[in-house]
């Protein structure tokens, strides 16, 4: 009697072992599958969120057909350039090599894409690479794009500070020949800042990791000399 008692308990005891290993199992299976949802949500929010941010922006006239910068002069040779207002890199390029990028504009020689990106608004304290890139969409706009950014890069503020502000920025504006009311509205109404995310965004999913980026037919240009510039519009003509 005692043993068919023990083979009883024996029994109850591994139907309560295999209930709770398939309660676990359960458990486990349905926390899986809340955690891939929310990985999936996660996901699709995320891609939303990349899309607006890329996808959602007006580009200013003389912009090219994608929408990542401003196209000055048509030669054959397609010479795209990366810069950020805040850049002393980009500043140094520009007192090296902006009149060898002039001339070659003049010359027929270049179709030139300005990309002004965003990279540097953490070393300052007002995001002053997306508001001047910005402004220089709305210079675009009243057709002085290159002598507005040329004036920036003069004017250029140290890093980890404000920056210029926006009321510097229309001064600028209107001292390149820019109609002073339709500028600055355009430069306090953030017009175009959509639109430098949109670049910016662009240029890092075109792997410009820095600034400034010379690209010769999306070639790059490792030493950015006149020299070098010169030499890659001229083998891409060929």
């Amino acid at each position: 009697m005692s043993n068919r008692k023990g083979r009883k308990d024996a029994a109850r005891v591994v139907r309560e072992q295999l209930a709770r290993e398939r309660r676990r199992k359960r458990t486990l299976w349905i926390s899986l599958g809340a955690v891939v949802v929310l990985v999936i949500a996660g996901l699709i929010g995320w891609s939303v969120w990349s899309g607006q941010q890329s996808d959602e922006y007006a580009a200013p006239p003389g912009a090219n057909d994608a929408g990542t910068g401003v196209v000055v002069g048509s030669g054959p040779v397609t010479l795209d350039i990366y810069e950020d207002y805040l850049c002393p890199a980009c500043k140094q390029f520009e007192q090296s090599s902006g009149a060898t990028v002039e001339q070659l504009i003049s010359d027929g020689k270049v179709r030139v894409v300005y990309h002004p990106v965003a990279y540097l608004n953490r070393y300052s304290s007002t995001e002053y690479s997306t508001r001047s890139s910005a402004a220089a969409g709305c210079a675009a706009e009243g057709g002085r794009f290159t002598e507005f950014s040329k004036a920036l890069f003069e004017r250029q503020p140290p890093e980890g500070g404000a920056g210029l502000s926006n009321d510097e920025l229309i001064d600028i504006g209107a001292e390149v020949g820019l109609d002073r009311d339709a500028f600055g509205s355009c430069v306090r109404d953030g017009r175009y800042r959509s639109w430098t995310a949109h670049v910016t965004a662009e240029a890092s999913r075109a792997d410009v990791t820095g600034t400034p980026t010379i690209l010769v037919d999306g070639e790059p240009v490792r030493e950015w000399t006149p020299e070098n510039i010169i030499a890659a519009v001229e083998a891409a003509g060929r």
